[in-house]
């Protein structure tokens, strides 16, 4: 319905998002199999369900990531008067989307085999290349610019993760999937959420302290999911409570401070 409701208007506009509307497609294919598999009792198909629409969204955010992430660290730098250039090796993000794209189409066909792992190892070594061409030392005084790169950074560290659990067969990187679902893309979406808060309500581009502490509560429900059960060895529940009550903590803290933003009009008058 969304999609229907949308795609006119991006294709009379020649809107350069209109491709976006493949991607919701694929999400929504991915969302029917997984219920059909979860009916038909086929808990192989269902996992593989969620993971190639994890795989969906990973090369979106490596995508649109690598448009914002940048240009938001550009703008933010020269803000506070320092104007660090942020140089991009051109060929790097078609070679990002594409490795992305292969760890998705490997998922598919062979998933949690050599191969994968062999993909989402020269991956997770692309990924932490373009990260450090985007200056990230250089954003630690801006909050609401180094949550994009921290949310980034799990990319790697996941895909890393999902390397070393299937070539290696390396205990402590078995939960690898956290560090994309909880570390990547929570992080990213709550970094995205706070600069459209803000932006789109009128208000200056500068994060209030209380998300200081919402950005952390996601590293460390993504750490504590990832690493927990080396450290309470017979309390798996434990870890999942730990985890969840952390990431829900993240967001709790958006929706107590941003939620008055959102309900209230524009501070500068304007509409919208």
């Amino acid at each position: 319905m969304l999609g229907a409701l949308v795609a006119v208007a991006l294709v009379r506009a020649r809107n350069r998002n209109t491709p976006l509307l493949a991607v919701l497609a694929l999400l929504w294919g991915c969302n029917a199999a997984f219920y059909w598999a979860l009916a038909a009792l086929d808990a192989t198909r269902a996992a593989l369900a969620l993971r190639i629409g994890i795989d969906v969204v990973l090369v979106l955010v490596s995508v649109i990531g690598g448009r914002i992430v940048p240009a938001f660290t550009s703008s933010g730098l020269k803000a506070r008067g320092d104007d660090v250039p942020l140089r991009s090796w051109r060929g790097m993000t078609p070679l990002v989307v594409a490795l992305m794209v292969a760890v998705a189409a490997v998922d598919v066909v062979r998933p949690d085999g050599v191969l994968s792992g062999g993909v989402a190892l020269a991956a997770a070594l692309a990924q932490g290349i373009r990260l450090l061409q985007w200056r990230t030392l250089h954003t630690l005084r801006l909050p609401i610019v180094w949550v994009l790169h921290l949310g980034y950074a799990w990319l790697p560290v996941g895909l890393g993760l999902k390397a070393l659990a299937l070539l290696n067969g390396a205990v402590a990187a078995a939960f690898w999937m956290h560090a994309l679902t909880i570390g990547a893309l929570s992080t990213m979406i709550l970094g995205v959420m706070t600069r459209a808060t803000l932006g789109h309500t009128g208000r200056p581009l500068v994060a209030p302290p209380a998300m200081t502490v919402a950005y952390l509560l996601l590293t460390a429900a993504a750490t504590v999911r990832i690493f927990g059960l080396l450290w309470w060895r017979h309390s798996y529940p434990g870890v999942i409570v730990i985890g969840a009550l952390l990431w829900s903590g993240a967001f709790a803290v958006f929706v107590a401070v941003f939620g008055p933003m959102l309900w209230s009009a524009r501070v500068d008058g304007k509409d919208g």
